[in-house]
Protein backbone atom coordinates (compact mmCIF):
# COMPACT_ATOMS: atom_id res chain seq x y z
CA UNK A 1 0.00 0.00 0.00
CA UNK A 2 0.89 3.65 -0.09
CA UNK A 3 2.91 5.45 2.33
CA UNK A 4 -0.25 7.22 3.75
CA UNK A 5 -2.82 4.03 3.87
CA UNK A 6 0.45 2.56 6.05
CA UNK A 7 0.35 5.51 8.34
CA UNK A 8 -3.52 5.45 9.00
CA UNK A 9 -3.01 1.59 9.93
CA UNK A 10 -0.96 2.46 12.14
CA UNK A 11 -3.09 4.82 13.95
CA UNK A 12 -5.77 2.44 13.60
CA UNK A 13 -3.64 -0.34 15.72
CA UNK A 14 -2.95 2.06 18.23
CA UNK A 15 -6.16 2.74 18.58
CA UNK A 16 -7.58 -1.17 19.10
CA UNK A 17 -5.25 -1.28 21.11
CA UNK A 18 -6.84 0.77 23.61
CA UNK A 19 -8.51 -2.38 24.21
CA UNK A 20 -5.91 -3.68 25.70
CA UNK A 21 -6.38 -3.38 30.00
CA UNK A 22 -2.69 -2.79 30.59
CA UNK A 23 -2.89 0.22 28.26
CA UNK A 24 -6.49 1.89 28.42
CA UNK A 25 -5.79 4.71 31.29
CA UNK A 26 -2.77 4.78 30.91
CA UNK A 27 -1.91 7.95 28.78
CA UNK A 28 1.89 7.48 29.07
CA UNK A 29 1.23 3.89 27.54
CA UNK A 30 -1.42 4.58 25.37
CA UNK A 31 0.94 7.66 23.36
CA UNK A 32 4.13 5.39 23.51
CA UNK A 33 2.00 2.44 21.68
CA UNK A 34 0.42 4.97 19.21
CA UNK A 35 4.05 6.39 18.71
CA UNK A 36 5.10 2.57 18.27
CA UNK A 37 2.42 1.54 16.29
CA UNK A 38 2.59 4.32 13.52
CA UNK A 39 6.09 3.67 13.27
CA UNK A 40 6.14 -0.20 12.93
CA UNK A 41 3.28 0.28 10.09
CA UNK A 42 5.78 1.93 8.07
CA UNK A 43 9.50 0.57 9.09
CA UNK A 44 9.18 -2.49 6.40
CA UNK A 45 9.43 0.50 3.52
CA UNK A 46 12.42 2.20 5.15
CA UNK A 47 14.25 -0.15 2.37
CA UNK A 48 13.39 3.27 -0.13
CA UNK A 49 16.81 4.81 1.57
CA UNK A 50 17.93 2.06 -1.14
CA UNK A 51 17.08 5.46 -4.24
CA UNK A 52 20.03 6.74 -2.88
CA UNK A 53 22.23 4.76 -4.37
CA UNK A 54 20.44 3.58 -7.49
CA UNK A 55 16.94 2.55 -8.90
CA UNK A 56 18.19 -0.91 -9.85
CA UNK A 57 19.23 -1.58 -6.14
CA UNK A 58 15.74 -0.08 -5.31
CA UNK A 59 13.44 -2.28 -7.37
CA UNK A 60 16.00 -5.73 -6.48
CA UNK A 61 15.34 -4.82 -2.90
CA UNK A 62 11.87 -2.88 -2.57
CA UNK A 63 9.80 -5.07 -0.38
CA UNK A 64 12.18 -7.75 -0.88
CA UNK A 65 14.39 -8.63 2.77
CA UNK A 66 12.46 -5.95 4.83
CA UNK A 67 9.19 -7.60 4.27
CA UNK A 68 10.32 -11.11 4.85
CA UNK A 69 9.52 -13.03 7.93
CA UNK A 70 13.29 -12.41 9.45
CA UNK A 71 12.43 -8.96 9.25
CA UNK A 72 9.08 -8.65 10.52
CA UNK A 73 9.91 -10.03 13.67
CA UNK A 74 13.52 -7.69 13.47
CA UNK A 75 10.78 -4.71 12.89
CA UNK A 76 8.89 -5.50 15.97
CA UNK A 77 11.81 -6.04 18.11
CA UNK A 78 13.68 -2.77 16.80
CA UNK A 79 11.00 -0.17 17.01
CA UNK A 80 9.28 -1.54 20.07
CA UNK A 81 12.83 -1.23 21.93
CA UNK A 82 13.76 2.14 20.73
CA UNK A 83 10.56 3.42 21.99
CA UNK A 84 10.84 1.64 25.61
CA UNK A 85 14.38 3.41 25.61
CA UNK A 86 12.23 6.66 26.09
CA UNK A 87 9.19 5.57 28.26
CA UNK A 88 11.22 2.38 30.27
CA UNK A 89 8.40 2.27 32.98
CA UNK A 90 5.86 0.75 30.02
CA UNK A 91 5.11 -3.05 29.66
CA UNK A 92 7.77 -4.09 27.27
CA UNK A 93 5.96 -7.25 25.96
CA UNK A 94 2.59 -5.33 25.61
CA UNK A 95 4.28 -2.75 23.41
CA UNK A 96 6.40 -5.67 21.42
CA UNK A 97 3.34 -7.47 20.62
CA UNK A 98 1.29 -3.96 19.53
CA UNK A 99 4.08 -2.93 17.24
CA UNK A 100 4.07 -6.65 16.34
CA UNK A 101 1.06 -6.48 14.81
CA UNK A 102 1.62 -3.29 12.92
CA UNK A 103 4.79 -4.69 11.06
CA UNK A 104 2.71 -7.83 9.94
CA UNK A 105 -0.86 -5.51 9.05
CA UNK A 106 2.01 -3.54 6.51
CA UNK A 107 3.40 -6.70 5.18
CA UNK A 108 -0.31 -8.70 4.96
CA UNK A 109 -1.46 -6.38 3.38
CA UNK A 110 1.24 -5.59 0.74
CA UNK A 111 1.04 -9.00 -0.76
CA UNK A 112 -2.19 -8.22 -2.02
CA UNK A 113 -1.73 -5.70 -4.57
CA UNK A 114 0.32 -5.46 -8.04
CA UNK A 115 3.45 -4.40 -6.68
CA UNK A 116 3.80 -7.43 -4.41
CA UNK A 117 6.23 -8.57 -2.15
CA UNK A 118 9.15 -11.73 -0.75
CA UNK A 119 6.99 -12.03 2.29
CA UNK A 120 7.87 -15.71 2.18
CA UNK A 121 11.81 -15.28 2.11
CA UNK A 122 13.82 -17.12 3.25
CA UNK A 123 11.79 -19.90 2.10
CA UNK A 124 11.42 -18.62 -1.42
CA UNK A 125 12.30 -15.10 -2.88
CA UNK A 126 9.20 -15.57 -5.04
CA UNK A 127 7.22 -12.18 -5.55
CA UNK A 128 3.77 -12.41 -3.91
CA UNK A 129 1.03 -9.91 -5.52
CA UNK A 130 -2.39 -11.05 -5.76
CA UNK A 131 -3.01 -7.98 -7.38
CA UNK A 132 -6.70 -7.65 -6.26
CA UNK A 133 -6.56 -4.34 -4.46
CA UNK A 134 -5.08 -1.12 -5.87
CA UNK A 135 -2.01 0.21 -3.99
CA UNK A 136 -3.86 3.27 -3.55
CA UNK A 137 -7.15 2.35 -3.05
CA UNK A 138 -9.34 5.75 -1.90
CA UNK A 139 -12.14 3.39 0.18
CA UNK A 140 -9.20 1.85 2.28
CA UNK A 141 -8.05 4.99 3.10
CA UNK A 142 -11.44 6.92 3.48
CA UNK A 143 -12.83 4.42 6.02
CA UNK A 144 -9.53 5.46 8.12
CA UNK A 145 -9.90 9.08 7.74
CA UNK A 146 -13.62 8.21 8.73
CA UNK A 147 -12.11 6.25 11.65
CA UNK A 148 -9.42 8.80 12.57
CA UNK A 149 -12.46 11.81 12.68
CA UNK A 150 -14.81 10.06 14.66
CA UNK A 151 -11.86 8.94 17.25
CA UNK A 152 -11.13 13.14 17.30
CA UNK A 153 -14.85 13.69 17.97
CA UNK A 154 -15.44 11.26 21.03
CA UNK A 155 -16.32 7.56 19.45
CA UNK A 156 -14.73 4.62 21.31
CA UNK A 157 -11.25 4.13 19.35
CA UNK A 158 -11.41 0.45 20.51
CA UNK A 159 -15.01 0.09 19.31
CA UNK A 160 -14.68 2.24 16.30
CA UNK A 161 -11.22 0.59 14.39
CA UNK A 162 -13.03 -3.12 14.96
CA UNK A 163 -15.75 -2.01 13.30
CA UNK A 164 -14.22 -0.34 10.40
CA UNK A 165 -11.60 -3.30 10.18
CA UNK A 166 -14.40 -5.39 10.10
CA UNK A 167 -16.18 -3.53 7.12
CA UNK A 168 -12.42 -3.34 5.30
CA UNK A 169 -12.31 -7.45 5.68
CA UNK A 170 -15.35 -7.67 4.19
CA UNK A 171 -14.41 -5.39 1.07
CA UNK A 172 -11.47 -7.84 0.67
CA UNK A 173 -13.01 -10.52 0.35
CA UNK A 174 -15.49 -9.02 -2.72
CA UNK A 175 -12.63 -7.51 -4.18
CA UNK A 176 -11.19 -11.47 -4.59
CA UNK A 177 -14.42 -12.83 -5.47
CA UNK A 178 -14.16 -9.30 -8.34
CA UNK A 179 -10.63 -11.04 -9.41
CA UNK A 180 -11.69 -14.54 -9.38
CA UNK A 181 -14.58 -14.00 -11.71
CA UNK A 182 -12.26 -11.62 -14.18
CA UNK A 183 -9.40 -14.96 -13.66
CA UNK A 184 -12.26 -16.91 -14.99
CA UNK A 185 -13.72 -14.91 -17.81
CA UNK A 186 -10.03 -14.43 -19.33
CA UNK A 187 -9.46 -18.87 -19.02
CA UNK A 188 -13.04 -18.63 -21.20
CA UNK A 189 -11.96 -16.13 -24.00
CA UNK A 190 -7.89 -16.63 -24.02
CA UNK A 191 -6.28 -20.46 -24.96
CA UNK A 192 -3.25 -21.66 -23.14
CA UNK A 193 -2.83 -19.19 -20.94
CA UNK A 194 0.45 -19.40 -18.83
CA UNK A 195 0.08 -16.52 -16.72
CA UNK A 196 -2.22 -13.14 -15.97
CA UNK A 197 -1.21 -10.44 -13.86
CA UNK A 198 -4.67 -8.36 -12.81
CA UNK A 199 -4.16 -4.36 -11.80
CA UNK A 200 -7.13 -2.91 -10.05
CA UNK A 201 -8.15 0.58 -10.69
CA UNK A 202 -9.66 3.07 -7.93
CA UNK A 203 -12.83 2.35 -10.24
CA UNK A 204 -14.57 -0.81 -8.88
CA UNK A 205 -16.05 -1.85 -12.60
CA UNK A 206 -12.56 -1.36 -14.03
CA UNK A 207 -9.49 -3.79 -14.15
CA UNK A 208 -6.28 -3.73 -15.85
CA UNK A 209 -5.00 -6.96 -17.00
CA UNK A 210 -1.99 -8.77 -18.71
CA UNK A 211 -2.54 -12.27 -20.10
CA UNK A 212 0.62 -14.39 -21.37
CA UNK A 213 0.09 -17.19 -23.54
CA UNK A 214 2.07 -19.75 -25.01
CA UNK A 215 2.74 -17.91 -28.49
CA UNK A 216 0.95 -14.10 -27.50
CA UNK A 217 1.21 -11.75 -24.90
CA UNK A 218 -2.59 -9.60 -24.50
CA UNK A 219 -2.32 -5.97 -22.64
CA UNK A 220 -6.52 -4.65 -21.93
CA UNK A 221 -8.86 -4.17 -19.71
CA UNK A 222 -11.97 -5.85 -17.80
CA UNK A 223 -14.78 -3.20 -17.40
CA UNK A 224 -18.42 -4.58 -16.23
CA UNK A 225 -17.98 -8.01 -17.63
CA UNK A 226 -16.27 -7.17 -20.91
CA UNK A 227 -12.80 -7.54 -22.55
CA UNK A 228 -11.55 -5.05 -23.75
CA UNK A 229 -7.79 -5.81 -25.64
CA UNK A 230 -5.57 -2.62 -25.78
CA UNK A 231 -2.81 -4.25 -27.36
CA UNK A 232 -1.49 -7.76 -28.38
CA UNK A 233 2.61 -8.93 -28.92
CA UNK A 234 4.06 -11.97 -30.52
CA UNK A 235 5.88 -13.15 -27.80
CA UNK A 236 9.76 -14.00 -28.47
CA UNK A 237 12.12 -16.23 -26.66
CA UNK A 238 15.00 -14.19 -25.52
CA UNK A 239 18.15 -14.80 -28.16
CA UNK A 240 21.01 -16.97 -27.21
CA UNK A 241 23.75 -14.60 -28.33
CA UNK A 242 26.42 -12.83 -27.13
CA UNK A 243 24.53 -9.33 -26.63
CA UNK A 244 21.98 -10.57 -25.08
CA UNK A 245 24.41 -11.97 -22.20
CA UNK A 246 25.86 -8.76 -22.02
CA UNK A 247 22.02 -6.73 -21.50
CA UNK A 248 20.96 -9.45 -19.19
CA UNK A 249 24.35 -8.88 -17.11
CA UNK A 250 23.94 -5.55 -16.46
CA UNK A 251 22.69 -4.94 -13.06
CA UNK A 252 19.69 -2.35 -14.30
CA UNK A 253 18.30 -5.38 -16.46
CA UNK A 254 19.26 -8.04 -14.14
CA UNK A 255 17.35 -5.68 -11.40
CA UNK A 256 14.10 -5.54 -13.63
CA UNK A 257 14.10 -9.09 -14.75
CA UNK A 258 14.29 -10.09 -11.02
CA UNK A 259 10.97 -8.11 -10.64
CA UNK A 260 8.59 -8.20 -14.00
CA UNK A 261 6.76 -11.69 -14.40
CA UNK A 262 5.05 -10.02 -17.49
CA UNK A 263 6.99 -8.26 -20.33
CA UNK A 264 8.20 -7.78 -23.60
CA UNK A 265 11.29 -7.13 -25.12
CA UNK A 266 12.97 -4.77 -28.53
CA UNK A 267 16.50 -4.18 -29.89
CA UNK A 268 17.31 -1.42 -31.82
CA UNK A 269 20.57 -0.94 -33.71
CA UNK A 270 21.81 2.22 -34.36
CA UNK A 271 25.21 3.26 -35.98
CA UNK A 272 27.82 3.22 -32.59
CA UNK A 273 25.68 0.92 -30.76
CA UNK A 274 22.90 -1.23 -30.21
CA UNK A 275 20.06 -0.47 -27.51
CA UNK A 276 18.12 -3.85 -25.87
CA UNK A 277 15.09 -2.41 -24.12
CA UNK A 278 12.27 -4.54 -21.53
CA UNK A 279 8.60 -3.78 -20.85
CA UNK A 280 6.65 -4.76 -17.97
CA UNK A 281 3.44 -4.65 -19.57
CA UNK A 282 1.37 -4.80 -16.17
CA UNK A 283 1.71 -0.83 -16.48
CA UNK A 284 0.09 0.69 -19.27
CA UNK A 285 -0.56 4.33 -19.18
CA UNK A 286 -1.98 6.26 -22.25
CA UNK A 287 -0.88 3.54 -24.80
CA UNK A 288 2.66 3.64 -23.31
CA UNK A 289 4.50 0.98 -20.79
CA UNK A 290 6.06 3.40 -18.25
CA UNK A 291 8.15 0.62 -16.43
CA UNK A 292 10.94 0.00 -18.46
CA UNK A 293 14.81 -1.16 -18.28
CA UNK A 294 16.88 -0.32 -21.51
CA UNK A 295 20.53 -0.97 -21.71
CA UNK A 296 22.98 0.66 -24.78
CA UNK A 297 26.14 -1.57 -26.06
CA UNK A 298 28.49 -0.66 -27.97
CA UNK A 299 30.05 -2.28 -31.28
CA UNK A 300 32.82 -3.64 -29.04
CA UNK A 301 30.09 -5.43 -26.47
CA UNK A 302 31.24 -2.73 -24.03
CA UNK A 303 27.96 -1.41 -21.89
CA UNK A 304 27.60 2.30 -22.57
CA UNK A 305 24.68 3.26 -20.48
CA UNK A 306 21.87 1.76 -18.81
CA UNK A 307 18.59 2.74 -16.86
CA UNK A 308 15.80 0.80 -14.96
CA UNK A 309 12.66 2.68 -13.54
CA UNK A 310 9.28 5.06 -14.31
CA UNK A 311 8.95 7.22 -17.19
CA UNK A 312 6.55 8.21 -19.39
CA UNK A 313 7.73 9.71 -22.41
CA UNK A 314 10.90 9.08 -24.94
CA UNK A 315 12.34 12.46 -24.14
CA UNK A 316 12.55 12.25 -20.57
CA UNK A 317 14.05 8.39 -20.66
CA UNK A 318 17.00 9.98 -23.11
CA UNK A 319 17.61 12.46 -20.91
CA UNK A 320 18.04 9.58 -17.62
CA UNK A 321 19.87 8.30 -20.08
CA UNK A 322 22.23 10.88 -20.57
CA UNK A 323 22.38 11.77 -16.83
CA UNK A 324 23.41 8.53 -15.90
CA UNK A 325 26.07 8.17 -18.69
CA UNK A 326 27.45 11.94 -17.66
CA UNK A 327 27.92 10.35 -13.91
CA UNK A 328 29.63 6.99 -15.00
CA UNK A 329 32.30 8.64 -17.65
Amino acid sequence: MDTATHITMGIAIGGVATLDPAIAGNSTFMTAVMVSTVVGSHAPDFDTIMKLKNNAAYIRHHRGITHSIPAVIFWGIFVASIIHLFVPEVNFLHLWLWTFLAVILHVFVDIFNAYGTQAYRPFTKKWVAHGFISTFDPYIFSLHLIGIIAWIIGAHPGYTWAAIYFIIVLYYIKRYLDKREIVKLLYENFDNIEQIATYPTTKQNIWRVAISTDSQFFVGQVKDGHIKVDDRFKKHILPDNPLMDKALSDKNIAAFLSFSPIYRWEIHEYDDFTEVRFMDLRYRHEGHYPFVAIVQIDDHLQIMNSYTGWVFSEKKLRNKLNVDEQTTS
